[in-house]
């Protein structure tokens, strides 16, 4: 047949296609329907118009016409494409008769000026297209019958989902993987300016892709507000199609005022806050499926081919977990089962309101995603926080925080389900608030989680990561109100701070950080540095080292997560620059005192309690313990020693007051000075289970007695009870007589541990300095490093080893970050020269860093 002929024919139907272009256009311009129901109505019309042109079959000529993809669910916008499938028997005496039906079909489309995707098959050819090509067989799963043999349209739909189901472990990673690159060359839709609504992460292909993985059966998408957002961007759409009468998925910037207005928004923020609301459902609802579909998979077996292709393609961004089916303790309350963290069994969310916070940090140091099931049910049952928090959550929000890259993943998981602001209300007016700067990739909200993961990677400059990693987080705060944000946002951190429970102290440090955290980039780039007031003027408003330390790594850490053009090396030499002058001008220790006559910092008086300790240690020569309960921690045992001593000891030397109040019960040990005690003791508590969250090491001599050690450390169970202060002290005995083989069971239970993990927490390496203000009686090292199991023990050893005597010693646990001060002397009692510091430094930190 000529395109003559078939012009010809088509004639005829002129006024049918006219009353359809009418009636299409007063729907989309005039109706008052709009979001599904227009979508359907349209459909609706199309649909009846398609009839219309179908009209009687010819005779012996078997076909139906069939709508695939969007047009086959029903949801077409107004510039969507036609997918139109004309679907015959194959009988080859209807071949002139199936290709005339073919052009009446297509050409008064074409007419009309529709975009028209389609293909005329038989069953047979339907089913080989769909093997070959995937994109085909996701468009067939779609199939919904228009005109014609409806028999022969319910066949295809039948064996089109058989064969899908027969073939979707084999295809799913492929499926997978067409997401994934589409990622890679459209970016995530939560937080681009000019997104595409389709092809970007959290798109509508993603949708598509959860329809494809629900109709395999082998798992499906979490629904909670999955269908509205899918509706939220369909609409976004269709009002872009409508205002710039294109057939776009992409919302450039000068058509979002328009489309806005369109869909009755308040501006073109409001309309991206709601697009990138409904991309970051789809995002997680697509995570979470995924490695549904990876555990099933790995469940039935498939150790090789599409299930193993599959491993590598699934997992917290990609990344597969290995298999694990026993259920490991990571946390109180929480266990690592199949790859996931997940509650244990005994957990119980509405009396542990710290709960929410723990599993999240349990999950971002394990590197593991936080299972929905989980985050369910601390959404719906959790306990509130009281405010201010204690101190566990404080310690556990900044463990998360400290994870680094893999805290990303758990947070966009608490924020889905709404536990971030439950957890910090001020969250709410940066969360998913666009930033129309050039150089900023990211929204508000994921902007300052990034300034915290490059934070997390600057934790060894600054003497407090706590307060670096909270200032990351909080530092554009104020982004979410009128007016400069740095100075909104200093009143909001202080209060947060507050919140979260630091002290006032701690709280005027954010503070002065948000407030001032463009003050080093901006009077880098912008002022003489040779002038002696440019200094002046930095130095007077940091105040102090501490704090022109942390401003300095906030200021590099906030760049870093702008945007490549916001940090250079130009950038990072002249922030360089002018940070040292700062800290040359604010010269002397930032914290007066004189010393204690063992080095190290004045500290209180022994208390009665502890003199007794250390009276009962002289005259048993043995070790005495005390395990006391403090505010904030559960009850606890006793003191044990050899003779009858009772009662528990009053704080010996507390925590610096500048510092939180640590976690955990108080442990003091009594003990005559004796070589090997500060690893023997930790090494002990590590193989208990118990996490040393500060420690006070200290010569004392008590009554002028003698000298006597003495320890006094707060520790907390990683999970589980605290052990009997009476096994704590056998094993201590043990320890330092050398019956104890420490390191070697601790060398085992690493072993066992990284046969269980996947990977490792990728922490910055360790770093171990001597103190340039130190002591006058002993030299300083400083050891900053990633809190684990046994890391005191390790330390202690190392120390040993090198022949050198710990004095004094200092130990802070702040999240996941160990900042350790070691007051050490030679076997002469006397300060180490700078040389031998400088090589026990680096012996230190060589022993630390070897540590798989």
């Amino acid at each position: 047949m000529t395109a003559e002929t078939t012009s010809s024919s088509s004639g005829g139907q002129t006024g049918h296609n006219g009353s359809y272009a009418a009636a299409r256009l007063r729907l989309l311009t005039e109706g008052e329907q709009t979001g599904p129901p227009r979508r359907a109505e349209l459909a609706r019309l199309t649909d009846q118009w398609l009839c219309g042109l179908y009209g009687e079959a010819p005779r012996g000529v078997r076909a139906a016409l069939v709508a695939v993809g969007g047009y086959g669910r029903a949801e077409l916008s107004p510039r969507s494409d036609l997918d139109l499938l004309l679907l015959h028997d194959g009988r080859s005496a209807a071949g002139p008769a199936v290709a005339a039906l073919a052009d009446r079909l297509w050409y008064p489309v074409w007419d009309l000026g529709l975009a028209l995707d389609h293909s005329v098959r038989t069953p047979e050819e339907v089913r080989q297209t769909a093997a070959d090509d995937l994109k085909v067989q996701l468009g067939l799963l779609d199939a919904r019958h228009i005109a014609g043999d409806g028999t022969l349209t319910q066949e295809l739909r039948g064996a089109v989902l058989a064969q899908w189901r027969a073939e979707a472990p084999a295809k799913l990673p492929e499926l997978h993987q067409m997401g994934r690159d589409r990622a890679r060359r459209h970016g995530e839709l939560p937080f681009l300016l000019e997104p595409d609504l389709k092809e970007a992460r959290g798109g509508l292909r993603d949708i598509t892709a959860l329809r494809a993985v629900a109709a395999s059966w082998l798992a499906d998408a979490p629904r909670e507000g999955l269908e509205e957002a899918r509706n939220i961007l369909l609409d976004v759409r269709d009002a872009l199609h409508l205002t710039t009468g294109r057939a776009t998925d992409r919302l450039a910037q000068e058509d979002q005022p328009q489309v806005a207005d369109a869909l009755g928004l308040l501006d073109p923020d409001a309309l991206l806050r709601r697009v990138y609301e409904a991309a970051r459902t789809i995002a997680y609802a697509s995570e979470v499926t995924w490695r549904e579909v990876g555990r099933v998979l790995r469940a039935r077996g498939t150790r090789s081919g599409p299930g193993r292709r599959l491993r590598g393609l699934l997992g917290s961004r990609g990344r597969a977990p290995a298999p694990v089916t026993e259920r490991t303790p990571l946390a109180e309350g929480v266990v690592e089962q199949d790859g996931e963290v997940v509650l244990a069994r005994a957990a119980r969310p509405e009396r542990d309101p710290v709960l929410p916070l723990r599993a999240a940090a349990a999950a971002a140091q394990a590197g593991l995603p936080l299972a929905l099931p989980a985050v369910r049910r601390l959404t719906e049952s959790a306990a509130p926080l009281p405010v201010p928090w204690p101190a566990e959550a404080r310690e556990e929000f900044v463990t998360l925080l400290g994870a680094g890259r893999d805290a990303v993943p758990v947070w966009e998981a608490m924020d889905a389900a709404g536990l971030v602001v439950r957890l910090l209300p001020d969250w709410e007016r940066v969360r998913c608030r666009p930033q129309r700067n050039p150089v900023h990739r990211w929204t508000v909200d994921r902007h300052l989680v990034e300034t915290a993961v490059r934070a997390a990677a600057l934790t060894r400059r600054v003497s407090r990561p706590d307060l670096l990693l909270t200032a990351a987080l909080l530092h554009d705060i104020g982004k979410g109100w009128p007016g400069d944000h740095s100075e909104v946002g200093e009143t909001i951190a202080r209060d947060m701070a507050a919140r979260i429970g630091f002290t006032e102290e701690d709280a005027a440090t954010l503070a002065v950080l948000v407030r001032h955290h463009l003050l080093l980039v901006e009077t880098a780039t912008r002022r003489d540095l040779d002038d002696p007031a440019t200094v002046k003027h930095v130095a007077a408003v940091v105040g102090g080292r501490e704090t022109l330390e942390l401003l300095h790594a906030l200021t590099e850490a906030d760049a870093l997560a702008t945007g490549p053009a916001a940090w250079s090396a130009w950038r990072a030499s002249l922030v360089d620059d002018l940070a040292k002058r700062v800290a040359d001008a604010l010269t002397g220790p930032e914290t007066g005192g004189g010393e204690a006559a063992g080095g190290g910092p004045p500290a209180p008086q022994p208390t009665a309690a502890v003199e007794r300790l250390a009276l009962e240690a002289l005259r048993t020569g043995a070790p005495v313990l005390s395990l006391q309960a403090r505010p904030e921690a559960p009850a606890a045992g006793d003191t044990v020693g050899t003779g009858d001593t009772s009662g528990s000891s009053d704080t010996a030397a507390g925590e610096p007051e500048r510092r939180p109040e640590a976690v955990g019960v108080e442990l003091v040990v009594a003990l005559p000075d004796q070589p090997g005690v500060l690893p023997a003791l930790a090494g002990v508590l590590a193989l208990h289970r118990l996490t040393v969250r500060s420690a006070e090491l200290r010569v004392i001599d008590p009554a002028e007695q003698g000298q006597v050690l003495l320890l006094n450390w707060r520790v907390a169970a990683e999970y589980g009870s605290l052990p009997q202060a009476e096994r704590l002290r056998a094993d201590l005995v043990r320890a330092l007589e050398g019956s104890l083989n420490i390191a070697g069971r601790l060398a085992e239970r690493e072993t066992a541990q990284r046969r269980r993990r996947r990977r490792m927490l990728q922490a910055p390496p360790p770093r171990v300095t001597v103190a340039p203000l130190g002591s006058r009686l002993a030299t300083v090292l400083e050891v900053r490093a990633q809190d684990a199991p046994g890391l005191l023990h390790r330390i202690g050893r190392a120390l040993e080893e090198q022949n050198v005597r710990v004095r004094s010693a200092h130990v802070s646990t702040l999240g996941a970050n160990a900042v350790d001060a070691f007051y050490v002397t030679g076997p002469d009692g006397a300060p180490l020269p700078p040389e031998k510091a400088a090589g026990l430094a680096r012996d230190v930190e060589r022993a630390l860093a070897a540590v798989p």
